[in-house]
């Protein structure tokens, strides 16, 4: 069994339990002391014992009241000394105390119970040295060995307060480490959210409208109808596979699903002209490739604005403009919808949708902008600014 294990063992034993071994081990070893009675000094007798047994009984006491323990047992070893009994370990119950004050104290404490136990030691070696034939030795020597033990008990508290704090430390650091992590499962949520709203809301505008159509078209036009019909089944199953990439981000680690891409605007853009509203599409991105974020971005702005204008405007026609100049790319979404008419009443709170406030995180999250409003003489005008340098692809 290795010493930590024991030491293990040990700490896990109750302090009475532990204080009740130490009394034992300590007083075999300075009975046997004691016991011993060289000649030409004084033998051992009843207040040897008396003294031996306070000791002892002191240290049983040594957590609760570690200082009048130290006084006790220091007073003991001292009447043994002044008596004319000397042993190497008859100072053995005062150097237990001793510890006991450092490790369970303060440095201050340690400081004045070091000063006194060595001026009282010191001062106990003049008296013997001159009564006794100076066996305690020299008054130096004697005033330096009851900082043995506070020196010792000072390095083991400070050993275990340095532990205790790195174990601080180390919780602290899980806490944030957790808070962290839970940052950014708030953040991923946000964007599956984001993605989902802008999936859904623009799938299923555009499949309400040519619904519409298809309906109106059954009688008179079955071929529109029809066709009207087939681009609703298209629609549904891009938003199917839209929404599976999007939410596979919930099941691993990491989503494999591409990005959409600028070169994906064609689709988006024929989505919404089966609902009659015809878009014009201007892109001019160069050759130079993009940042992959920057184009994810870029499509779902003309996503969510084409969305608005398929749901909210009775625009019939709109531009799209995708250009690139050589620090940024701009969007612009500009339809032909009525003039905004001066509201007759307040109007209504903001809640029936988050498009636009959608749009503007999307630009600010890679460090661009967005300014949207009406058109004078009518129609409504989204244009975003995104950066294409120092973007992270």
């Amino acid at each position: 069994m290795t010493f930590e294990r024991l030491a293990a063992r040990a700490r896990a034993l109750p302090p009475i339990v532990v204080d009740l071994v130490v009394v034992a081990v300590v007083g075999v070893l300075t009975t046997a002391e004691a016991a011993v009675n060289e000649p030409g000094y004084r033998q051992a007798d009843a207040l040897t014992w008396a003294l031996l047994v306070v000791s002892l009984a002191a240290l049983v006491c040594r957590r609760r009241r570690p200082v009048p323990v130290v006084w006790v047992t220091g007073a003991a070893c001292a009447g043994w000394a002044l008596h004319g009994h000397i042993g190497e370990l008859l100072n053995l119950p005062v150097i237990v105390a001793l510890y006991t004050v450092a490790v369970l104290g303060d440095r201050r404490r340690t400081l004045w119970t070091g000063v006194i136990a060595a001026t009282l030691s010191g001062a106990v070696a003049l008296k013997v040295g001159r009564d006794v034939v100076n066996p305690q030795g020299l008054p130096v020597l004697e005033m330096v060995w009851p900082l043995v033990p506070l020196l010792l008990g000072e390095v083991v508290r400070t050993r275990r307060e340095l532990l205790a704090e790195y174990a601080a430390r180390a919780a602290r650091a899980e806490e944030d480490r957790e808070r962290e992590a839970a940052r950014r499962v708030r953040q991923e949520r946000a964007r599956v959210a984001r993605e989902i709203h802008d999936i859904l809301a623009h799938t299923v505008s555009a499949m309400t409208v040519q619904a519409g159509v298809a309906l109106d078209a059954l009688d008179a036009a079955p071929e529109v109808s029809r066709q009207a019909m087939t681009q609703v089944r298209a629609s549904g199953k891009e938003a199917v596979r839209e929404l599976r990439a999007t939410l596979s981000v919930l099941r691993a680690a990491e989503s494999t699903a591409p990005a959409p891409r600028l070169d994906q605007l064609d689709e988006l853009v024929a989505g919404v002209e089966a609902g009659g509203v015809r878009v014009s599409l201007r892109r001019d991105t160069g050759d130079a490739a993009l940042p992959a974020v920057v184009e994810a971005t870029a499509y779902r702005i003309v996503q969510e604005a084409l969305t608005n204008v398929v749901k909210h405007s009775a625009a019939r026609h709109t531009a799209v403009s995708v250009t690139r100049d050589a620090t940024r790319l701009t969007v612009e979404v500009v339809d032909d919808g009525p003039p905004a008419q001066p509201p007759a009443a307040p109007p209504a709170p903001a809640g029936r949708g988050f498009g636009l406030i959608g749009i503007r995180e999307r630009a600010v999250a890679v460090g661009g902008g967005v300014t949207y409003g009406p058109v004078p003489g009518g129609g409504f005008r989204v244009r975003a600014e995104l950066p294409t340098e120092g973007t992270a692809s």
